[in-house]
């Protein structure tokens, strides 16, 4: 499973939660009648500190930049991308990096799926269901409350590099040199010793 699943689907910024009512509404009654069921066992377990919208064109849930500034590294300036559910051509996707980034949990999920006597279809990016019948939904709730922000990005942040900071441009005399974060500590430091020396 790559790790950037959500790329299948491609929009840009997240839209407000209102927009998520519209989406609901133009689907057929049981497709809408099954994603609000999950919607409404996420929400009611969702911890603090992640926000509800639309994002790749699906219901959505994820960390916002304003409590991560990275944003999701296949493309910072979508937010982090923690959770989704969308109404595709013959199943409900339900949409879990949560799930994807942390063997353990993905492990734990699949056993109590399976001990539900639902049938369990699961693809690279998602679990597949056919109808609202199908989804074991107090599992779905367990498994959500279960992911704080806290540890959802302590897991993330271990599967995936911080972002390389840009080299920095300096000049230095008539030289314009590019200098790494180091190397720049280094002719602060020089700086530093420098005054010292004039003061004596």
């Amino acid at each position: 499973m790559a790790i950037c699943v959500l790329d299948l689907y491609k929009e840009h910024m997240p839209i407000p939660p209102n927009a998520v009512r519209a989406y609901l509404d133009d689907l057929p009654e049981d497709r809408r009648e099954a994603i609000e069921a999950i919607r409404e066992v996420i929400n009611r377990n969702l911890p603090k500190g992640y926000e509800e919208g639309m994002q790749y064109g699906m219901p959505a849930w994820f960390v916002p930049h304003s409590v991560f500034p990275d944003g999701y590294h296949c493309d910072p300036k979508q937010p982090l991308p923690f959770a989704s559910v969308a109404s595709q051509k013959n199943h409900i996707g339900l949409y879990f990096l949560c799930v994807y980034m942390d063997p353990d949990l993905q492990a734990w999920f699949e056993t109590e799926w399976r001990k539900t006597g639902k049938r369990w279809d699961a693809g690279k990016s998602c679990v597949r269901v056919k109808s609202l019948e199908g989804i074991p939904l107090p599992l779905v709730g367990k498994l959500i409350k279960k992911v704080s922000v806290k540890k959802f990005l302590a897991v993330y942040q271990a599967r995936v590099p911080a972002p390389k900071k840009k080299a920095v441009t300096k000049k230095i005399g008539k030289k314009t040199v590019t200098k790494k974060k180091t190397v720049t500590k280094k002719i602060a430091k020089k700086k530093a010793t420098t005054r010292k020396t004039t003061k004596k």
